[in-house]
């Protein structure tokens, strides 16, 4: 037994070496190839390109342009990006081309394409992430759990929408065994038309909740949209399911392809005997179709050993062995702002959360301060967004379960939060509110991306 649990650290190591001792570049694309591709007009020399960007303040050298018309124009930033190092670009203004360019009638719709051209490179697993809450967070952990037994690539942050997918496809490196792709959505039809670009074979839906209502119309339409990653699945893919959420496990019947389920109540990876340590960082049992282990996890917050069940069912789904992916996942760090537990200087516990809010993620997250060992716990938080007709009853509804769990709720530029909370008007006067604060205090910083909260945090970590 020994001299096999040797054997088995001994290929773990092979294994990391292999990974970090591989090709990292991107895919190369010349631009006559992806000008048949998609049908664009080549304008000066054949050049060969290395992955894309739309931010002309950060142009990887080689690498190809992309202007996006939105509420700037991108076209006006060409000449930048070209003398930043971008060896090519894309156009639809023929008057505005540098060097070498494709010309086309639309550049949104021509990244979409060239992110499809570059998906049909890819041989290994595409696996599609969605859900309400958790995405990021399950996104970055499957990276983790698969990316400990074959080289992974996944959206960098939450490069989730019909811009960041793209990019991320055709950023892929040519050695990626394994790509995740976060899948974000505003309206139903939009999941559809990302794994039309992704082709996914795996599918990974997180949660139903109430998170942008006021867009999808009711919680029956967030599931309607959501369900459209494991719709589009192929037979012989595998769709992983939370089996906790009444809103995701009946979603197995709009698929072809296998299901696996993973939560705390119920599925085949399934999380017990959960305890939280002084950091709020789970350890729990995980049962699974393989055999049970026990872990500890590096990121903090309950819900996250569920959200670790999700990457390890996906890392069983492509054949990785359990011990391994958990060895993936133990150390996982997650994307900014996810439940990043830090102290300051005079000792205050500081948990931002500040990416994004919804009522399901707050209620996480408060449960998460509550956990705390402290004797003061505050949450400074700021709206809710796009949570339609319902958005003021959720709002005071949070604010009621913080009052009876004894949190001070510092709500600001939110006055949806209602009478029970403090309300203040900027920053800073959150700051004053807060007054000084010691190894006694807690504080939980938490809202959606509209309110930037993450400004509160730094001013606080100073």
């Amino acid at each position: 037994a020994t001299e096999a649990r040797l054997a088995q650290g001994e290929l773990r190591v092979f294994r990391r070496l292999r990974r970090t001792s591989r090709n990292t570049g991107g895919v190369q694309h010349s631009l006559s190839d992806v000008a048949n591709a998609i049908g664009a007009e080549l304008r000066g020399p054949d050049e060969v390109f290395d992955g894309a960007t739309i931010d002309s303040r950060t142009v990887p050298p080689g690498s190809l342009f992309v202007p996006i018309v939105a509420e700037r124009n991108g076209h006006e930033y060409i000449e930048a990006a070209v003398a930043s190092g971008a060896i090519a670009h894309l156009t639809a203004e023929p008057n505005r081309v540098v060097g070498s360019a494709l010309l086309v009638s639309d550049t949104a719709i021509a990244l979409a394409d060239l992110g499809a051209f570059s998906r049909g490179r890819i041989d290994g697993d595409v696996i599609g992430v969605t859900g309400s809450v958790g995405k990021t967070s399950v996104k970055d952990l499957i990276a983790a759990a698969i990316g400990a037994d074959r080289v992974t690539h996944a959206n960098p942050a939450s490069f989730n929408n019909e811009l960041g997918l793209p990019l991320t496809l055709i950023n892929t490196p040519d050695d990626a065994e394994t790509v995740v792709l976060e899948m974000g959505a505003r309206g139903i039809g939009h999941i559809a038309d990302l794994c039309a670009i992704g082709r996914p074979t795996i599918g990974v839906v997180t949660r139903v909740a109430e998170a942008h209502t006021e867009l999808f119309g009711s919680l029956e339409g967030v599931a309607l949209a959501k369900g459209e990653l494991v719709e589009a699945l192929p037979e012989s893919g595998t769709a992983i399911l939370n089996a906790d959420d009444p809103n995701v496990l009946p979603m197995q019947s709009r698929t072809s392809a296998s299901v696996l389920t993973f939560g705390a109540e119920a599925g085949d990876v399934r999380v017990t005997d959960l305890q939280l340590d002084e950091a709020v960082r789970p350890h729990f049992t995980l049962a699974t179709p393989n055999g049970s282990r026990s872990l500890r996890l590096a990121v903090s917050g309950a819900h996250m050993a569920v959200n670790a069940a999700a990457a390890v069912a996906s890392a069983l789904a492509v054949g990785v062995d359990l011990d391994v992916a958990i060895s993936g996942i133990v150390d996982a760090k997650l994307s900014a702002m996810r439940m990043d537990v830090s102290t300051t200087n005079a000792g205050t516990t500081v948990i931002n959360d500040a990416y994004n809010a919804n009522p399901t993620s707050m209620r996480a997250a408060l449960s998460a301060l509550q956990a705390v060992d402290v004797e003061q716990r505050t949450a400074v938080v700021g709206v809710m967004a796009e949570l339609g007709a319902d958005g003021d009853a959720d709002h005071r509804a949070i604010a009621a379960e913080a009052s009876a769990a004894g949190v001070r709720l510092i709500a600001v530029e939110a006055p949806a939060y209602g009478p029970t909370a403090e309300h203040v008007a900027s920053i800073d006067e959150a700051l004053d509110a807060l007054g000084s604060l010691d190894g006694r205090h807690g504080v939980l910083v938490k809202g959606s991306r509209v309110a930037q909260l993450e400004r509160l945090v730094a001013k606080l970590s100073s």
